[in-house]
């Protein structure tokens, strides 16, 4: 429960006074929360709510599709909302390719571009923008970065203080190369946040709200959250789900099905790896004595 983080889509048409006071309820410390909903609440009533339930934000999503005219303006104001908020992470979903292009190469040099200018903005506002691959099936139209060893590249330029990287189980399980870049990232001091989400199949129709919830798919969701505490991160970790059925249950009911199945598949197992050998070193030690 200290780690554990809601993302406000998980739950999202829960609206965000219950949300906050459910969090609180429940237990729950911290919470990811999105542009969209904070600026219909208000900026600064979001961040008064959420200091009233002692509630930690651990991100803002989503800033990023720099593919898009804009992109650098709509991105400081992200990075200074996130400031406000105290969010220490601003996710950053790099966007696809620009309409009619085919250039893949281009949309990620254009990634490279705008996040040269957009970083030493975002450290002066004490804020680490959080690049996050996203899935190769979103490579044309959502994020052209689809791996970590890719935003880790594109995140090497800069101070570890400015821009990291998001893992995110659903993304990122795929990868044979994702431990390598767990480890990476970890070493550079780069993992931003860890976000946990499960694969299922057949994906749905509209394959974006296909997230399935936790031990329903097929990740190794300890697996993963072993090698990232592995890198000594101690951080959140922030459930994310997309999942029309999940957010057709009333808030509260989402949120305990939630607890539940982080408490059983991503959680560190109540008995560690640590506590049964030194049960078994006793053992040993207690057969010898005795002569066993």
């Amino acid at each position: 429960m200290k780690r554990f983080s809601l993302n406000q889509w998980t739950t999202r048409h829960w609206p965000l006074e219950e949300l906050a006071a459910g969090c609180a309820s429940a237990g729950v410390t911290g919470v990811g929360l999105w542009r969209e909903p904070v600026a219909e609440y208000g900026l600064a009533r979001t961040g008064e709510l959420m200091r009233d339930h002692g509630l930690a934000v651990t991100s803002l999503c989503r800033g990023g599709f720099f593919q898009e005219p804009d992109a650098l303006e709509n991105n400081r104001r992200a990075v200074e909302e996130a400031a406000e908020l105290g969010a220490p992470a601003l996710c950053l979903v790099s966007g696809g390719l620009p309409e009619g292009s085919r250039d893949l190469d281009g949309a990620r040099s254009r990634v490279a571009d705008v996040l040269a200018e957009l970083a030493p903005y975002a450290g002066e506002h004490g804020v680490q923008l959080a690049i996050e691959p996203l899935h190769p099936m979103f490579c044309s139209d959502r994020c052209v970065v689809s791996t970590l060893g890719q935003a880790l590249d594109l995140a090497a330029p800069f101070p570890s203080s400015q821009v990291g990287v998001m893992v995110d189980t659903y993304h990122l399980w795929w990868d044979p190369a994702v431990w390598d870049g767990i480890a990476r990232a970890g070493a550079e001091g780069r993992i931003s946040l860890f976000q946990v989400a499960d694969w299922v199949t057949p994906l749905p129709e509209n394959v974006l709200t296909g997230r399935g919830m936790l031990g329903d798919g097929h990740v190794e969701l300890r697996r993963f959250r072993e090698a990232v505490d592995a890198t000594g991160y101690t951080g959140p970790i922030e459930v994310e789900i997309f999942n029309d059925a999940l957010w057709a249950m009333p808030g509260p009911e989402a949120l305990a099905l939630t607890l539940a199945r982080y408490e059983e598949h991503v959680h560190e197992d109540p008995v560690s790896r640590e506590d049964v050998q030194k049960e078994h070193v006793q053992k040993e030690h207690v057969q010898k004595e005795h002569g066993a």
